[in-house]
């Protein structure tokens, strides 16, 4: 069904105390462009951010700790009481992930987890879920890594659902519905390897 749905372009959440979860497809949607000269715009990254991929000492690995990385990102962020990624929704990304298709980037100092992101790849088409930090920038030194190994192995589509001030600063995008459509068709039908 999570596959499906994707392929749809849509995503679940768990909300409220009982975490029902919902379904969403946004419009408009937001995605990060990783193609060389892509029409939309370019992935950016900032003088500093570069410089701590280059020398902040993180060690970075993908899909070793993949529920590790689940369950920091589901943990409460300060000020809120809760998480939109649900026990349910980590047993279910965890099956994505044993069948090869959700992955996690993660940094690590001195062999402890600091950061992550995790979301899911079909096709060429990487959906960015959610991302956390327990260290200054880990998470976005592992956005930076996932964007280099999607444009090293020919994706076409970064989506991260919605516009939030985090991922502002590296160029995101937002298009219309139909129009995001469109490029996940295109993305998906691409035979590309993780």
């Amino acid at each position: 069904m999570l596959v499906r749905a994707y392929l749809q372009g849509a995503f679940p959440m768990a909300e409220g105390t009982d975490g029902q979860v919902y379904w969403y497809s946004p419009d408009p949607r937001a995605i990060i462009p990783i193609r060389p000269n892509d029409p939309l715009g370019s992935f950016r990254v900032r003088r500093s951010l570069a410089k701590r991929v280059r020398n902040a000492g993180f060690e970075i690995a993908f899909d070793h700790q993949f529920e590790q990385v689940m369950r920091q990102c589901a943990a409460p962020r300060p000020g809120e009481s809760g998480s939109w990624i649900s026990p349910e929704i980590t047993a279910a990304y965890c099956e994505l992930h044993a069948h090869g298709l959700a992955h996690s980037v993660e940094a690590y100092r001195n062999g402890q987890l600091v950061g992550g992101l995790y979301g899911v790849s079909l096709g060429g088409a990487f959906f960015g879920e959610s991302m956390f930090s327990r260290e200054k920038d880990a998470s976005q030194v592992c956005l930076v890594h996932l964007v280099e190994r999607l444009q090293d192995r020919g994706f076409r589509l970064l989506d991260v659902q919605f516009r939030n001030d985090h991922l502002d600063k590296f160029g995101i995008v937002e298009i219309p519905r139909d129009r995001y459509l469109v490029l996940l068709d295109q993305a998906v039908e691409r035979l590309v390897e993780w």
